[in-house]
């Protein structure tokens, strides 16, 4: 007599797999190894892997962000510093505008654009009343949250496609809002306008 046979059903590739617990030794090097060494880990193992391991990856990066996201989020949906602290009044960036930078990284890196926004608006809202020379400390720092700017939209354009835009869009009209404060006041004292680059994409961007 032939053994029953046991029905099957097709695993659903897209489906979530489920996660167990880390193994000890693992967890181990996890919970010791420096910072730098779990870069270099993460960035080698994503290289030399399939792209499902890159994905995975950002998938679990984006369950973790959203939750510590929620948990310091302010009203506006967005974790937000005085303005005041992120620079000194002679317009040098602080450690706090550099602890909000990673933080927009960190969420737009992982594929949630639309939550980084409001961080960005924060760091563009803090230029407004500054004054700063063309070359120098204040005007590089400009120049690299114009940059974190344009990526966080390309973000935010892959996150709409992916069909995960479904959340608040406040934080991108904080933005908007920000980036025309800050062309005002630039105007206003006759320096060089820092986010020309935001400013035309945020024109440019029917979202």
């Amino acid at each position: 007599m032939s053994a029953p046979q046991t029905q099957t059903t097709p695993r659903d590739p897209l489906a979530r797999p489920v996660l167990g617990h880390v193994n000890l030794m693992a967890d181990t090097l996890i919970a010791n190894a420096t910072l730098d060494d779990l870069r270099a880990i993460v960035r080698s193992m994503v290289a030399s892997a399939t792209p499902g391991v890159a994905a995975a990856l950002t998938a679990a990066a984006r369950d973790r962000l959203a939750q510590t996201h929620m948990r310091t989020s302010s009203g506006s949906g967005t974790a937000q510093p005085p303005s005041g602290a992120l620079f000194t009044p002679h317009g040098v960036p602080t450690t706090q505008l550099h602890d909000v930078l990673r933080r927009a990284r960190a969420l737009y890196g992982s594929g949630m654009g639309f939550a980084s926004l409001g961080l960005l608006a924060c760091a563009v809202r803090a230029t407004v009343g500054l004054r700063w020379e063309r070359d120098g400390a204040t005007a590089d720092i400009l120049a690299v949250i114009d940059a974190d700017i344009g990526q966080a939209i390309q973000s935010c354009k892959e996150e709409a496609d992916a069909g995960r835009a479904v959340g608040d869009r406040r934080g991108l009209h904080e933005l908007r809002g920000a980036v025309a404060a800050s062309a005002a006041d630039v105007a206003a004292w006759g320096g060089e306008f820092p986010f020309e680059r935001a400013a035309a994409s945020l024109e440019f961007w029917n979202a």
